[in-house]
């Protein structure tokens, strides 16, 4: 069967029909007696995200006792790091031992670099499987850890096997894939901050946006500010005790999520949303009185003193430190609900705060106010309104990037994971209105935003994740999974791939893979899960 980038998404829809026709919600939530399950996907027809040309045909590569890992012959270090991730991530559910080796002869998973792979981009990736081998090729060491991730899906979930004989040759539609996790609001430990990342990249989302700071919380230590961390950390929503991380735990987690192909983006939000840090520093507000700490979830009521040369001085150490720790492109530094700041104070403000962030070679992200106000070449923007969002602040949007700001497309009645899925669920909270899965997944970045904004001028996809009412991993989990995935699908497959039908049926297919991953996962009841 060849499945080339604009027949996927028929194909999968063909292979969906039996499953269709025999239930409407089987093996979910709701599922009642006599439900036929639906009809088993072949293995290239459950790869999530949906790659773009999938060729199954022949006999596989039976992966068992004796298969080894082979670098290639290159020697490059990069490479073997690959190799020796995705062999750790193979050992746990396999019980195999497969070495990692030098050298590009012999049977076995074998990681290739191609530099004249010009079709693959800089993470796209081709994995043959034939009796002899698995080949993975990309020009790469990211297109490599990609095409592994395919590799895992294609492998049974425990145990030895085989992977099926075909060929993916993959790249993706987006170059920005996001999730975003507030720590502000409940503190989160760097060590569960891992797991998120690995639940991510598994799926080939490769930027984790951190929200440090908040009114509740301020989470990263400032050297030249250590009050920040100290007081503005010792608290959050409901008024728990908080916490924050060191700079040693930052660049930890940023090293980890590097392995992994996930480019971390810090945000400091301001004007608004400084609570924490006035109540650490009285000279942050223009009265000189410090501030109580918070512990609730109102927003909009904080803001710096705009007029002060001491704010900027702050922003700059701030923004500076945070630099020097963060290897990728940009900082985030936030522009949301400054209701308490004038238009032109916010307005100056931003001028300012974006010339910090170049000052330190950072490109700016924020959150898409910053088009009402006066956005830099290239800062990018960070939509996160919705379906009632009034049109004149959609078309701000639209003008600044068509005038050059990218835009990374968050729709909070889409993509906002901490929005409920339906009235039942726990955690949440629904201002944006109930988000459930295929709500979530059904809609097109491409053309989402009305008023001629060209696709040329999305950057990519993110789901933010605020946590004023998740502060454990089981609510975090449950929340971003498994709308997190169809993040991953949209940012990931070609648009011809977008389809309801066949994706709920690969949907369903992770489900065993994330219950030995003993993930706490939404079941869906449009979903038919196994």
């Amino acid at each position: 069967m060849r499945v080339p980038r604009r027949t996927l998404a028929a194909l999968l829809v063909l292979a969906a029909v039996p499953a269709a026709a025999s239930c409407t919600a089987a093996r979910g939530d709701d599922a009642r007696p006599g439900d036929e399950p639906p009809a088993a996907l072949a293995p290239y027809e459950r790869l999530l995200p949906a790659p773009a040309s999938a060729h199954a045909e022949g006999p596989g590569y039976a992966f068992g006792p004796g298969t080894v890992i082979r670098t290639g012959p290159t020697g490059d270090e990069e490479v073997r790091k690959v190799g020796e991730l995705l062999a750790e991530q193979l050992r746990g559910p396999s019980g195999l031992p497969l070495p990692v080796v030098d050298g590009a002869e012999g049977d076995g998973i074998r990681l290739r670099l191609d530099g004249a792979a010009e079709d693959a981009g800089g993470e796209g990736y081709r994995l043959e499987s034939r009796p002899g081998g698995v080949t993975l090729t990309a020009r790469t060491p990211a297109g490599l850890f990609h095409a592994g991730q395919t590799l895992r899906q294609l492998l049974p979930v425990s145990g030895p096997g085989t992977v099926p004989g075909g060929t993916v040759t993959d790249a993706p539609r987006f170059a920005y894939r996001g999730a975003m996790l507030d720590i502000a609001r409940h503190f989160f430990t760097v060590e569960q901050v891992k797991r998120y990342v690995d639940q991510l990249a598994q799926y080939k989302v490769n930027t984790l946006h951190l929200h440090l700071t908040d009114d509740q919380g301020w989470r990263i230590a400032i050297d030249s500010w250590p009050r920040l961390a100290q007081v503005g950390g010792a608290g959050e929503v409901g008024g728990g005790p908080g916490g924050h991380w060191t700079k040693d735990d930052y660049r930890e987690l940023v090293a980890y999520a590097g392995e992994r192909y996930v480019d971390v983006v810090p945000e400091i939000d301001m004007p608004g949303h400084v609570n924490a840090a006035q109540a650490a520093y009285a000279e942050l507000n223009c009265d000189g009185k410090a501030r109580e700490p918070y512990t609730g979830i109102k927003v909009g009521f904080s803001s710096l003193c705009v007029g002060e040369e001491r704010t900027y001085e702050f922003i700059d150490q701030v923004l500076g430190e945070l630099a020097e720790l963060t290897p990728g492109t940009y900082l985030h530094i936030g522009g949301d609900e400054a209701h308490s700041t004038p238009a032109a104070d916010y307005a100056a403000f931003m001028d300012r705060a974006q010339a910090v962030v170049a000052k330190h070679g950072k490109t700016v992200v924020a959150w898409h106010q910053l088009a009402t106000a006066r956005p830099a070449g290239g800062a990018v923007l960070q939509y996160w309104g919705h379906d009632r969002t009034p049109a004149p602040e959609k078309a701000a949007v639209v003008a600044a990037a068509k005038a050059g700001n990218p835009v990374i497309l968050s729709p909070a009645d889409r993509l906002y994971l901490d929005m409920k899925y339906d009235k039942a669920t726990k955690p949440g909270l629904a201002w944006a209105g109930y988000v459930p899965v295929r709500r979530a997944y059904d809609w097109d970045p491409g053309s989402y935003l009305a008023g001629g904004l060209p696709e040329s001028a999305v950057l990519g996809v993110e789901a933010p994740l605020w946590t004023e009412t998740v502060a454990t991993r089981l609510d975090l989990e449950l929340l971003a999974f498994p709308r997190v995935l169809g993040l991953a699908e949209l940012g990931w497959s070609p648009a011809a791939a977008r389809d309801w039908d066949s994706y709920r049926l690969r949907l369903a297919a992770q489900g065993p893979r994330l219950d030995a991953q003993d993930v706490n996962y939404h079941r869906a009841p449009d979903v038919p899960w196994s």
